[in-house]
């Protein structure tokens, strides 16, 4: 028997984004029934980044794994090391951050249902199914999709995700002291290869856009890249993930759509957990007030643009995305350049 129940939101998705939402929602006494597919909150293929204008700031300590005021860059001419007097980029466990992000939402009121899969959703009713394969119908006023690259809120708009990028990710154990980035376009095309050092492990992994790659192909480079490096990794631990850069709007009548799902990751770094952010709490803001301002979405947006901007035009071309990444470090290098205009939050 199929239940029927409503709510003022349904958000499909528990990622940073839609918990942001929801928590938001939730504290300003809206009925916020959160949707997320898989067993627990929290995990994702992600090198779980986060950087000091985006994230390190807003998390409580004990989340931070890592923390470097210091980034190594290295292409296939030269290295260079970026130094701050604060971290520029950390490291967190995506589960817990997502953990500490749904105890939040929780907190506040919203309704947080996991191995909780949606089926279809049409014209302000979506049917759910559990893990036991029970079914319930949801009826809404709103709808937020936050359910990643692949949406399937996004495509119920039948809005295409054409500009989409690909990371590898593979988790070693061990500790390693710097964070690292390897800007090889031989390699990974318009992308990088990254060491993020956590606590007790080592995130090594890759991450290209417009570059051709196929999945297969770009595994194949981080397994010899990273021996190179002298990190072994067993080709069946590597987990893939899509990053979808092509942002067409946010708002979409009374659906929403936040973080990947909008198509708001980076393009040209694959940063994601920020506009996931920035895009959650200002859907939970629309929703509670329409008029309500939206600059932080409006900046995020533009910088996102230039980053798509940047990808479209070296990414196609090998040899010029190399020439490109090679005068990037020279302006580091010399202090011209800032690492943080690479950021999406600035």
């Amino acid at each position: 028997m199929t239940m029927n129940e409503r709510v003022d939101v349904l958000i499909v998705g528990g990622g940073p984004g839609g918990l942001a939402c929801a928590a938001d929602l939730a504290a300003g006494g809206v009925r916020v029934l959160l949707a997320e597919r898989k067993a627990k909150i929290g995990a994702k293929v992600c090198a779980g980044g986060i950087t000091w204008n985006g994230l390190i700031r807003l998390v409580p300590e004990a989340l931070i794994e890592a923390a470097f005021p210091e980034q190594h860059i290295v292409t296939g001419r030269q290295r260079a090391v970026v130094a701050e007097a604060n971290p520029i980029v950390a490291t967190v466990n995506r589960e817990r951050l997502g953990q500490w992000m749904a105890q939040r939402a929780a907190a506040a009121g919203a309704d947080l249902r996991t191995g909780c899969r949606v089926l279809r959703v049409e014209g302000g009713r979506a049917t759910l199914e559990d893990t036991a394969g029970r079914q319930t119908r949801i009826t809404f006023d709103f709808l937020v999709g936050a359910d990643g690259s692949n949406s399937l809120v996004r495509r119920s708009l039948g809005l295409p995700a054409r500009a989409v990028g690909l990371g590898l990710n593979a988790m070693l154990p061990g500790r390693h002291a710097r964070m690292e980035w390897h800007l090889r376009a031989d390699l990974f095309g318009c992308g990088y290869g990254w060491v993020f050092p956590h606590a007790e492990e080592v995130s090594v992994g890759a991450y290209t856009a417009a570059s051709g790659l196929s999945g297969r192909a770009l595994r194949e480079r981080l397994l010899a890249w990273a021996a190179a490096q002298g990190m072994r990794i067993d080709a069946d631990t590597v987990r893939a993930g899509l990053v979808n850069f092509d942002y067409r709007g946010l708002r979409f009548d009374r659906t929403f759509l936040v973080g990947d799902a909008a198509g708001l990751a980076s393009g040209l770094t694959g940063e994601g957990i920020h506009p996931a952010l920035i895009s959650g709490r200002t859907v939970a803001r629309l929703i509670l007030d329409p008029a309500a301002a939206t600059a932080a979405l409006d900046l995020l947006v533009r910088h996102q643009h230039r980053h798509r901007r940047l990808v479209a035009l070296a990414g196609p071309h090998r040899r010029f995305c190399g020439l490109l990444m090679e005068t990037l470090v020279v302006l580091l290098r010399l202090k011209i350049l800032d690492f943080r205009a690479l950021e999406m939050a600035r």
